[in-house]
């Protein structure tokens, strides 16, 4: 018998091997395996098996296999070959994506030594202890008034070796030793179980029917669940959770950010206690490999996570949730292949026979537009649950403010500082969100006007006051030792601009000094146990102002939190994207509805510079409707998603010559190929130059009207894609493709 094996690398060739006879009866298509590769042991996953082979030579025999219990279902393998297919990019780096290197079933949690006293038959047996065996006599003693079994290395103070100690008094009857596992605990990132009683109202019953009718059909079955914030959607999910466990399925919940899990996995355990597996990438190495084995196992029937989650390996799934679908962070754009969670559950739920629920108070325009279309089943909850009510907007003009006041640039109005300080002689609750993290973003000459610059890529560096650093959020760069002078003009009149969170909480801090105050951002919550225990702080109202970015503005639910404030709500709104304004404005709903979420009524704050903006205007008013056929309007005019299928060819080398060469070689290769495709460029990517490596880009739009499902937009690129690499033969520069985009800066 013999296999081909794919590799993670960049080709799409296949190798073939010889399976041992040993292994023969193990190995199936899926399955990872460690094989010779040019000098080393590689591990690649297997693609197909073979009788016979052509190769005449000495063919090389797989060396053993990863896993030692099955990890691949049917369904699992054909999402990886449609993945592969969809995003051209080889079987080997797909499945290296779905199955990580790291992980193996064959993990073993570490075991500890633990020792416990046994009942004295004779203390004159202990007495020849004291005498003949003095540090024997001691460590028995701290063994006899623990009042639990100990930790064998807990002992380390009394005996060098205490091993060997407790062995010696194991042969002398007085103590008895037992290994005990390790293992990891996973329940330390989760909220402690909430207890619920739930009534659901009549949106929330016709929500839950109609989840449970496809349910029980176990057919291909994708919802859009549109609910305002506060609606009860995880309520909803629990119950068809719950009644998929019922028919002996699985599922999966995905949820955009970190922040979220905890919270809702408080949820989900308190009702289906320890068959909740998480899933995201603050667990610890062997948090995630025992974790993962578990769920091969079949030990956890339900996976709370972020994008990754979506190929978990359960069996029968019947059930996945995307909590606030429209999130980018479940994109990945690095590494290959650059997917969408959201897409790739889609896909996954039809090979599965599964329901998809897409969840969001601000859906994405594509989900809303295909609920138009009929693609999706809707499914609305335009009420609070339990009635509250919907918060009151205030929108602040800080051009008008600031002349009223005389104070230029000042960060707070004088309309939030006033809101902040009633709610905190109310024992009440504050968030404020600010989405940018450091102190100062920009950091100028006051004479010259020089920015201090990344080296590596063309952005400012920021500035942030804890630690002194100066920081590329794009690369990672910093430097600790602050720029006292200018370096074009030598000027020591260095200027710190902007503000980021660190400068609002210094701010917050000098204002409100007896509030207390949390900061969540991604800089202190840069572990899980941080991020938990700064929510859970909150959540028990040791907290009185939540400072935080878009980490805070979604998904979470505080009952006492009263007033939300955004403190710059245009942050973003003039980016060169064809995205940016639905991002504000579903980031402005998703934080308002942050507020009065039980009987306490909720008031919002949003601070503009430009009120009459129909993105911060619609906002305010909480008027989705209205802002989406605007911004649907602008779509179709410019040929944009969800009225096209876009992809883009990312160009990226460290020589600029010569990767703006290659991207012209590539557009005139391409010119006039493929009637009705929009081909726009190539210019410089908005952020041109990213660690190191500067970017051009290509862009392609099909019109869905000669183009219904992108099927030409893709033959068309993936007809020329090999052509790329063997034609232009880009050297030491890379050519990235993107199907469906989120942005193009």
């Amino acid at each position: 018998m013999f296999a081909e094996v794919a590799f993670p690398i960049s080709g799409f060739l296949t190798f073939t091997y010889k399976i041992p006879k040993d292994l023969s009866q193990d190995i199936q298509i899926g399955s990872r395996v460690k094989a010779p590769f040019g000098s080393r042991n590689a591990q690649g996953i297997v693609t197909q098996l073979k009788s016979a082979s052509s190769f005449k030579g000495k063919m090389k025999e797989i060396s053993g296999m990863v896993d030692d219990l099955a990890i691949m279902t049917p369904e699992l393998w054909k999402l990886i070959q449609w993945m592969s297919q969809y995003y051209i990019t080889p079987l080997g780096q797909v499945a290296k994506t779905v199955l990580p290197n790291n992980l193996s079933t064959r993990y073993t949690p570490p075991k500890n030594w633990v020792v416990h006293p046994n009942p004295i038959a004779d203390d004159e047996d202990l007495e020849l202890v004291k005498k003949r065996a003095p540090k024997q006599y001691d460590v028995y003693q701290e063994i006899w008034r623990a009042e639990k079994p100990l930790k064998v290395s807990s002992l380390k103070d009394l005996a060098s070796n205490p091993l060997n100690v407790c062995r010696g008094l194991e042969k002398r009857g007085l103590v008895s030793l037992f290994e005990e596992s390790l293992l990891p605990d996973v329940t330390g990132f989760t909220f402690d179980p909430i207890h619920k009683k739930v009534d659901f109202n009549d949106h929330q019953k016709t929500a839950v029917d109609a989840i449970i009718k496809f349910l029980d059909s176990r057919k291909y079955s994708p919802f859009l669940l549109h609910g305002v914030t506060g609606s009860g959607k995880t309520e909803i999910y629990i119950e068809a959770v719950r009644h998929c466990l019922g028919q002996n399925r699985t599922a999966i919940i995905l949820l955009p950010e970190i922040s979220l899990t905890p919270q809702i996995a408080g949820r989900f355990r308190a009702v289906f206690g320890d068959t909740i597996a998480l899933w995201h990438s603050k667990l610890t190495q062997a948090q995630r490999s025992w974790t993962w084995k578990e769920i091969c196992k079949g030990s956890f029937k339900v996976v709370i996570g972020a994008r990754s989650a979506v190929f978990a390996p359960l069996k029968d799934l019947g059930l996945m949730v995307i909590d606030e679908e429209q999130e980018s962070s479940f994109r990945q754009d690095s590494p290959a292949p650059r997917y969408h969670a959201r897409d790739v559950a889609l896909m996954r739920a039809t090979y599965e026979g599964s329901a998809v629920v897409l969840s969001s108070a601000t859906p994405s325009l594509e989900s809303y537009y295909n609920y138009l279309h009929k693609k999706l089943t809707y499914l609305h909850l335009p009420e609070r649950f339990g009635g509250a009510k919907y918060p009151q907007v205030h929108l602040v003009d800080m051009l008008a403010d600031q002349d009223e006041s005389g104070k230029f640039g000042q960060i707070l109005s004088g309309l939030l500082q006033d809101k902040i300080e009633d709610r905190l002689n109310k024992k009440e609750q504050i968030i404020l969100l600010q989405n940018r993290r450091g102190y100062s973003p920009v950091v100028r000459c006051g004479d010259c006007g020089e920015i201090v610059m990344c080296p590596q890529c063309k952005v400012a560096l920021t500035f942030h006051r804890k630690g002194g650093k100066l920081v590329c959020h794009c690369c990672g760069h910093f430097e600790t030792k602050q720029r006292e002078t200018c370096v074009s003009c030598s000027s020591p009149n260095m200027k710190y601009s902007g503000t980021g969170t660190q400068r609002v909480e210094s701010l917050i801090e000098e204002t409100f000094p007896h509030a207390k105050l949390a900061r969540l951002d991604m800089d202190t919550a840069r572990t899980g146990s941080g991020l938990t225990s700064i929510l859970k702080a909150f959540s028990k109202g040791e907290i009185d102002i939540l400072l935080g970015t878009q980490m805070i503005a979604k998904g979470l639910d505080f009952p006492n939190a009263t007033l939300v404030g955004i403190i710059n709500a245009d942050l973003g709104l003039h980016l060169p994207d064809f995205r940016a304004g639905e991002r504000i404005f579903q980031l402005i709903y998703q934080a308002s509805g942050r507020a009065g979420r039980r009987t306490k009524p909720g008031e919002v704050v949003i601070q503009t510079y430009v009120p009459d903006n129909p993105v911060i205007k619609n906002a305010a008013k909480l008027d989705m409707k209205k802002y989406y056929n605007i911004a649907l309007s602008e779509r179709n005019e410019l040929k944009y998603p969800p009225f096209s299928w876009l992809a883009k060819i990312e160009i990226t080398g460290q020589n600029q010559t010569a990767v703006d060469s290659l991207s012209k070689r590539i557009f005139k290769s391409l010119q006039g190929k493929y009637k009705g495709l929009d081909i726009l460029g190539p210019a410089p990517c908005y952020l041109e130059k990213l660690r190191n490596q500067y970017r051009f880009q290509i862009v392609f739009k099909s019109l869905k009207t000669n183009d219904s499902n992108g099927q030409k937009l893709h033959k068309f690129i993936q007809n020329n894609f090999m052509d790329f690499q063997k034609k232009f033969r880009p050297g030491q520069n890379r050519i990235n493709i993107h199907f469906d985009p989120l942005s193009l800066i």
